[in-house]
């Protein structure tokens, strides 16, 4: 069977009557419904002077209007989803690196994006929902006419056409723009049904920000392709959680590790709504999920983890631990699912299984490269593979296993340290919730390890504690000679963990 190649398509498979989107406390929109609203959408917009091609930035608060929205602009022009959260200066950036005609944004809206969308001639159009409406179904108004000409160009989307711009997080450098045609997203949307068997029967609730790659493509395109319904919170928030999972009945759930631990932590309160609970499984994904979180998480809800593996140049999913029978491994992100994977070491050459070296990717998901950066194209692309800035190894089987970021492995003085590896054992320690592992700048090695540590409530322990427990399992220099208590871990915007520039914005220099 051949799949979908662009959004349109993709909608077209689901059941007339059969609910697409939904969320806690509306009616669900029917496939019907979507297809209605996503064709009326790109009418409006063709109204408003956008075409295919145009960029449309979208700042609304997470829930099923912003799912609806993503899907429908990128059904006919190229969406731009951004933090709602962002300060006027990151929008001024944003803006004008993607070249946006148009700002999509609530009624009502204070945000600062508006200020900056005037001073760059874009236009503006209000997203408004009619009382009593299913959810995802929303009006629009142009407020603002674009005075930036535009570069669409008229008639339906092909494979070719960019669905979807969204930028590297910029760690370490200047973010870059990643265009998504509509084939890499919906070959990725595909892939992860294909890995998690999705069928019209699932139904997924959406904690993640649908600013980013994750809740986009795992949770909202993956579940409409598979002609099953996807239930949008407005955010996670682990006080409501269990109640949204009484009400929704979801099959799964995806999000990152902190989101896992934040819902564990609260699970023996809300006893009766985990065994009510009727998940077929729970998936994982965005950064490393501790192997003592992952047996935790399962013993808690009786039902399998899937870590899976992914990234924004991906259009999300490369790699993914299979559903039962198959083996999954904790610790482990799994095997290919979708694009081909392998390992390459510096000078290009592909290596054994059971060599360490930077994981690279090639597939119909991939995107064909960065926008106007010939310098980190040529740097990404070796041979037709996309190196991913991943260090990793691959067994026999073909399952990955991550040793870490390459940007993020610790330098002591010549000795080279996964941080990842350092927060496996850190979090054997009984009285350790959460654990981060990172580089501080240390005046003659170079770096040295330092670690932020979440305790278990009700428990203690002191630094000297915590580093003689990792002195027992961990040479000497891998030992945390910093250790930090704080009462949550610092993340970024999307629940991940950032181990670069941890040591800075704590103040910890050399």
């Amino acid at each position: 069977m051949l799949r979908p190649q662009t959004i349109d398509a993709l909608l077209a498979t689901g059941a007339a009557g059969a609910r697409a989107i939904g969320a806690p406390g509306r009616p669900s929109l029917t496939f019907d419904g979507l297809r209605r609203h996503v064709a009326a959408t790109v009418a409006s917009l063709g109204a408003m002077g956008i075409e295919r091609g145009d960029r449309v930035a979208i700042v609304v608060e997470n829930g099923p209007e912003m799912a609806s929205a993503f899907v429908a602009v990128a059904a006919g022009a190229t969406t731009a989803p951004l933090n709602p959260a962002y300060r006027a200066d990151e929008f001024r950036f944003y803006l004008e690196d993607l070249g946006a005609r148009l700002l999509l944004v609530e009624a009502g809206s204070a945000s600062p994006a508006l200020a900056v969308a005037r001073e760059l001639g874009m236009g503006i159009a209000e997203l408004s929902v009619p009382e009593g409406a299913p959810a995802g179904a929303f009006d629009l108004r142009l407020t603002e006419v674009p005075a930036k000409a535009g570069g669409g160009t008229a008639g339906p989307v092909g494979p070719d056409d960019i669905a979807l711009v969204l930028h590297t997080s910029g760690t370490t450098s200047r973010p870059k723009i990643v265009p998504l045609s509509q084939a890499n997203v919906c070959a990725s949307a595909g892939h992860i049904g294909a890995t998690l068997a999705l069928g019209p029967g699932d139904r997924c609730l959406n904690i993640m920000p649908l600013f980013h790659i994750h809740g986009l493509i795992a949770a909202v395109l993956s579940s409409l392709a598979a002609g099953a319904s996807v239930h949008c919170t407005p955010g996670f928030n682990a006080l409501k959680v269990f109640a949204w999972l009484d009400e929704v009945k979801p099959t799964w759930y995806t999000s990152v590790p902190t989101m896992h631990q934040a819902i564990l932590a609260r699970a023996p309160r809300n006893e009766a709504s985990v065994k009510a609970a009727k998940l077929r499984f729970i998936r994982s994904s965005s950064s490393s999920l501790p192997p003592q979180v992952m047996t935790e998480l399962e013993a808690t809800f009786g039902c399998p983890v899937i870590e899976s593996y992914g990234m924004t140049e991906a259009a999300h999913q490369m790699a993914s631990n299979p559903l039962p029978p198959a083996p999954r491994h904790p610790g482990c992100v799994g095997i290919a699912a979708g694009p081909e994977v392998a390992i390459m070491d510096d000078a290009g050459a592909l290596l054994a299984p059971g060599s360490i070296g930077e994981v690279v990717i090639r597939g119909p998901n991939v995107t064909k490269g960065y926008e106007a950066n010939p310098k980190a194209n040529a740097e990404a692309f070796t041979n037709g593979w996309f190196r991913t800035g991943d260090q990793g190894v691959m067994d026999e089987a073909g399952y990955l296993r991550l040793t870490g970021r390459l940007k993020e492995i610790i330098n002591r003085g010549g000795e080279k340290i996964s941080p990842r590896e350092v927060d496996e054992v850190l979090m054997d320690h009984p009285a350790v919730a959460q654990v981060v592992t990172f580089a501080m700048p240390h005046p003659k090695l170079g770096e040295e390890v330092a670690a932020v540590v979440v305790l278990r409530e009700g428990q203690t322990a002191d630094e000297a504690a915590i580093r003689s427990f990792a002195a027992t399992r961990l040479a000497d220099f891998k030992v945390p000679r910093t250790i930090l208590f704080m009462d949550e871990i610092p993340k970024g915007a999307t629940g991940k963990l950032q181990r670069i520039g941890l040591a800075q914005k704590l103040g910890l220099g050399g």
